[in-house]
């Protein structure tokens, strides 16, 4: 016996695919929300009045910046034409890119040649958010993507 398709399926069909998209597109935007690790500045429009000058200090630095983890420790490479650079840090984050969870605050130890940090990573990208400043003032701000194999 073959059954009719009346009103009431077609409208059920429909209200069940709607409340399925619906119900992730809930569960999506609210994991989008609780993972947000936050804003990099406060005021966007302020930090954009001296991002060019800022910038431009910092490249005439002439800095190259590496950092690498072996084992339980984080190790920051500064130099300049080949030469170590100890520039005084002011901050350092180590953490994964998007979640605030799992962020260490590193106190380095200048070993002679490089930096060198505790730190608890696991496998996978992470991200070092370092802020140094120069002998001559100028401030040194940079991300700097670790990989940690395992």
């Amino acid at each position: 016996m073959v059954r009719q398709i009346t009103g009431w399926h077609v409208f059920g069909g429909f209200a069940a695919a709607f409340s399925i998209i619906i119900g992730v597109n809930l569960v999506l935007a609210y994991n989008a929300v609780h993972s947000f690790p936050g804003l990099e500045v406060k005021n966007s429009y302020v930090a954009s009045q001296s991002f060019d000058k800022d910038r431009d200090a910092q490249v005439a630095l002439g800095w190259s910046v590496s950092a690498s983890v072996k084992g339980d420790s984080l190790r920051l490479l500064i130099d300049k034409d080949g030469a170590a650079v100890v520039p005084v840090i002011e901050q350092a984050t180590f953490g994964r890119a998007t979640s605030v969870a799992q962020d260490q605050e590193l106190a380095f130890l200048h070993t002679g040649d490089a930096f060198v940090a505790p730190v608890h990573a696991g496998t996978g990208n992470w991200n070092l958010r370092l802020k140094a400043r120069a002998a001559n003032g100028t401030v040194f701000q940079q991300r700097i993507v670790v990989r940690v194999l395992p």
